[in-house]
């Protein structure tokens, strides 16, 4: 893994892609449970930041090849959803960003 850096103005939290297809705002940061390739077809529709799979979830080699070629970056983390969200909103709270 390598250090990742970028400014992600809105965060949106879903699992149901078709969501974040309908309510999302381009350029934001998406946490989800689902690790498949529907969530890198959703993010490069959508035009999201980032992905952070929540809950442990980790891509397969074929999603983070698929994400590779979109120039999407993938963060995953053992921490559920809502602690995931609560320490992202912490960060912003404090007058940064989600990074």
């Amino acid at each position: 893994g390598s250090i990742l850096e970028i400014a992600c103005p809105k965060v949106f939290a879903s699992d149901l892609m078709s969501d974040v297809l309908t309510s999302a705002e381009p350029g934001s940061l998406l946490l989800t449970g689902l690790a498949n390739s529907h969530v890198v077809c959703t993010c490069s529709v959508a035009d999201m930041a980032a992905v952070v799979f929540v809950q442990g979830k980790r891509p397969d080699a074929d999603v983070v090849s698929q994400a590779r070629s979109k120039n999407l970056p993938l963060i995953a983390t053992k921490m559920p959803m809502f602690e995931a969200c609560s320490r992202i909103a912490a960060l912003i709270k404090d007058g940064g960003h989600a990074r």
